[in-house]
């Protein structure tokens, strides 16, 4: 029955049952679509953009070095002009998610709802698509730093300012604060159009917290006293398992697959193999997900002998798509799940906190452990795998090398594997493991995306000041929470 709910809910406008039959009508008209499924495709739109690994839309793999690519390596090296990838992430949050949550709530606020709909659930549809405009608002500062804020969805300003980054993240933080507390617990909301948690409020209360765990952390260097608060009122509320996991689901068939099968089977390209950064470590550590996460190649070179070994590309630069390791099926069907957050990060964070000394219960050994364990489980191995290779010197959380941060940052990065914007982000923060740019980029390691050209051709002035503003508008200059 689940299945056939959630094959519904990408075919069907979840209000009126109405087939979106002809692709070239303007399905964004109110009079022909409904608030509920422009939530539906807003909320495909954010986790295909975070999901996908087509390198006009996202590149975020590539700089947390967990893969490389094979032929073409612009972006290994850093070229983020020549496919205009900074503009397109700018064009689909705002867009294709931003204003059609916009929409979507203003058309929900608007409908009348049969008699027996309790007016809860429209409540709690209301705040549902606050939590998502706020989780998508944060990926949008997370990579620019300052953006148009207060006038971006204003239709009757055609050259928004941008607003401070900072401002804009504790801003976030109130809203998604106020959508929590109208959450009612126990009441549906969008059901078969929601294809996350499938209407279930208890989930995304959940989800919530975890968000605020997640942006509270982020400002852990910037705003201590703020980030504490945040922290600790939403650590009681937290994804406790990956059953609770922020995951949407995909379908067999196209358009509804997951984007990376799309980008590495439907294309017929082999543009990209794990990168060595990413394989030598988890070489060394003897992490059980290796054959989780890659295929083996016969490294021998005596004929009849077969050496099986884990080998990863030379991160930056071309390489040769059979000659190294490949990515185990999972992630290659087009029904594999698209992950915006889970159990295993929010334990992290857990971790994190108590090292900060925020009240949010248990010990960072602890939660160090679940997340861990969380992580190996989640891509198939065993508790048994898991408390192995939590024994062992390098990874155990007392005998692991350096402080909270190194120890951390380094096993968050393995368990971010597939993951790449937030596996990206944690390096910023933590700035473990020690990643190194490829000999021929073009710059270092970026950290933030520039401001799209467009926006330097048509919005000249704005984006001047926001450059100004953030002292340089460069791939290498910090944002307001990358302190040190």
């Amino acid at each position: 029955m689940k299945k056939l709910i959630i094959f519904v809910s990408f075919f069907v406008i979840a209000s009126s049952c109405q087939k979106l039959e002809d692709l070239n009508e303007n399905t964004k008209d109110p009079e022909l679509v409904s608030g509920e499924s422009l939530f539906t495709g807003a909320q495909k739109n954010i986790v295909d953009q975070m999901v996908s690994t087509n390198v006009n839309n996202n590149v975020f793999r590539l700089f947390a070095q967990q893969w490389t690519e094979t032929t073409y390596i612009d972006e290994s090296i850093y070229d983020l002009v020549k496919r205009s990838v900074p503009d397109n992430h700018w064009d689909v949050i705002y867009r294709d998610v931003l204003k059609d949550l916009k929409s979507s709530a203003e058309l929900i606020n608007k409908t009348s709802y049969p008699t027996d709909a309790s007016p809860l659930i429209k409540t709690n549809k209301l705040a549902i698509v606050e939590i998502m405009s706020v989780y998508s608002w944060g990926v949008l500062v997370e990579t620019f730093g300052n953006v148009p804020y207060t006038q971006a969805l204003d239709a009757s300003v055609q050259l928004p300012k941008y607003d401070d980054g900072l401002t804009i993240y504790k801003d976030l933080i109130v809203r998604l604060n106020a959508a929590i507390t109208k959450l009612n617990l126990g009441v549906g909301s969008f059901e078969a159009a929601d294809n996350m948690y499938y209407g279930d409020t208890e989930k995304w209360f959940k989800f919530a917290n975890s968000l605020k765990l997640r942006m509270a952390m982020l400002l852990a260097d910037v705003d201590p006293s703020l980030s504490k608060a945040t922290a600790e009122s939403a650590s009681l509320n937290l994804i406790s398992s990956n059953a609770d996991n922020a995951s949407m689901v995909y379908l067999n068939a196209s358009p509804n697959t997951n984007p990376l099968y799309s980008d590495l089977i439907a294309s017929g390209r082999h543009d990209f193999v794990p990168a060595n950064t990413f394989v030598d470590v988890m070489n060394g550590l003897n992490d059980p997900r290796l054959a989780l996460y890659f295929t083996q190649i016969d490294t021998s070179s005596v004929e009849g002998v077969e050496k099986l070994a884990y080998v990863g590309g030379v991160y930056g630069a071309k390489n040769s798509y059979s000659k190294y390791s490949h990515f185990t099926e999972r992630i290659l069907d087009p029904t594999f799940e698209g992950t915006i957050l889970d159990y295993s990060e929010v334990e992290f964070l857990l971790a994190e906190a108590v090292e900060r000394g925020y009240a949010v219960g248990g010990t960072a050994e602890s939660h160090y452990n679940n997340a861990i364990t969380a992580s190996i489980e989640y891509w198939g191995g065993t508790s048994a795998d898991a408390t192995a290779y939590l024994a062992t010197t390098a990874v155990n959380y007392s005998t692991a090398t350096g402080d909270y941060k190194e120890k951390i940052g380094m096993q968050k990065w393995i368990a971010l594997y597939n993951r790449g914007f937030e596996a990206w982000t944690d390096w910023r923060r933590f700035d473990y493991p020690a990643l190194v740019a490829p000999e021929d980029a073009l710059s270092g390691i970026p950290v933030r995306y520039t401001f799209p050209i467009a926006e330097q051709t048509l919005n000249g002035a704005n984006y001047g000041a926001a450059s100004s503003a953030i002292h340089g508008d460069r791939v290498e200059t910090k944002l307001f929470w990358d302190l040190y």
